[in-house]
């Protein structure tokens, strides 16, 4: 099999999936994505940031999250190296990155240990935690660090982009620890 062509392959097919299931179940996944880290937040005491994600591609709005004062919110910056620093969003300085993207990168990196979750957006997940991505790498990179191994990181899409068959996947392929769809959080350890 062809891992590569594969990936592009089900990169279209849920791109497509997502983009139907984000404008039905959008609001709904928010909510549950908002319930979720109340929770988490709850029996885990954290302290840090949760690095989110600004929307792109049909991918589910996490944005009013920060109108939540409960919640220290950051946001990552894609650097020409594929790699990503995440920063904290306090205010609305942004800078575009290698992409496009809006990042708050008026202010300081974060350091890994002061991070205590990730949220980060997919195509597609498996049944073992294999994430669908866009092809860059960006955080299997970031996640193959030492500490941010240690750091829970979970994805954010419609119930319908879980994929019961395992994903392609390569050598440097990192399972994440659960997801969270319209009908809640499912953690996997």
């Amino acid at each position: 099999m062809n891992i590569k062509k594969e990936k592009i392959n089900q990169r279209e097919k849920y791109a497509q999936i997502r983009e139907v299931e984000v404008n039905k179940f959008g609001g709904k996944i928010y909510l549950e994505v908002l319930n979720t880290l109340e929770r988490l937040s709850g029996t885990n005491n954290y302290k840090g940031f949760i690095g989110i994600y600004w929307p792109i591609k049909t991918e589910v709005d996490l944005r009013e999250l920060k109108n939540i004062n409960k919640f220290s919110l950051a946001l990552p910056f894609c650097k020409t190296n594929k790699e990503i620093n995440f920063h904290p969003w306090l205010n609305d300085c942004f800078q575009k990155d290698l992409h496009g993207i809006p990042s708050p990168l008026c202010n300081t990196p974060l350091k890994p240990q002061q991070i205590d979750l990730l949220v980060v957006p997919a195509l597609a997940i498996d049944l073992e935690g294999y994430r669908l991505g866009y092809g860059g790498g960006y955080f299997d990179r970031l996640r193959s660090k030492d500490y941010w191994k240690n750091i829970r990181a979970i994805v954010v899409l419609p119930e319908a982009c879980i994929s019961k068959k395992n994903l392609p996947r390569n050598h440097w392929d990192i399972p994440f620890d659960g997801w969270i769809t319209e009908k809640g959080f499912q953690e996997l350890r």
